[in-house]
């Protein structure tokens, strides 16, 4: 296997390894708070479920799609300690800035919803925030440092967490 092609297959593999550890602890966090669910005054109508489900997998589609982006434009994983080596403003992060968090968030905010769970709902809002806090005070500061004036004129034009479309993106 030529060093090119073996280091793409290295990356592709601590993608999966890095997002697989990232599932596997949120979906854990899940299942620990679930038994709080009977402790909550709330409940979640059943009629959410359906709805659920389908935020839980786009939310799914979404994430996938951010890593394989990672992993084949940015040449990187989504882990910090591994991020990509190229600036990566294609993809989903033509829509918005931080794809992959929305996406996790669908999920954990659908798991809630599917399950009638009011304690996964209400971690699904913890990690919003969490990761809100997470980007303005670590990603976006090293990302400017490290990709300087294309990340600044991308922060001014792509929004943080709403999503628009690549043509209202447009230069400001």
């Amino acid at each position: 296997m030529s060093s090119p092609a073996l280091s793409r297959l290295l990356v592709i593999l601590r993608a999966v390894l890095y997002s697989s550890g990232f599932v596997l602890l949120w979906a854990w966090l899940a299942a620990s708070v679930q038994p709080l669910d009977a402790r909550l005054p709330l409940t979640i109508p059943v009629w959410m479920r359906p709805l659920g489900w389908a935020l839980a997998f786009a939310g799914g589609l979404l994430a996938f799609w951010c890593i394989g982006t990672f992993v084949a434009r940015g040449r990187g994983t989504p882990a910090p300690f591994d991020a990509p080596r190229e600036f990566v403003a294609a993809g989903p992060y033509r829509y918005v800035r931080n794809p992959m968090y929305i996406g996790g968030f669908g999920v954990l905010l659908g798991a809630g919803l599917a399950l009638q769970s009011p304690a996964i709902v209400g971690l699904a809002v913890l990690f919003l925030l969490l990761v809100h806090l997470l980007v303005l005070l670590y990603e976006e500061p090293v990302l400017e440092g490290r990709f300087g004036d294309p990340y600044r004129r991308y922060k001014s034009v792509v929004h943080r967490w709403l999503p628009r479309s690549p043509r209202s993106n447009a230069s400001p």
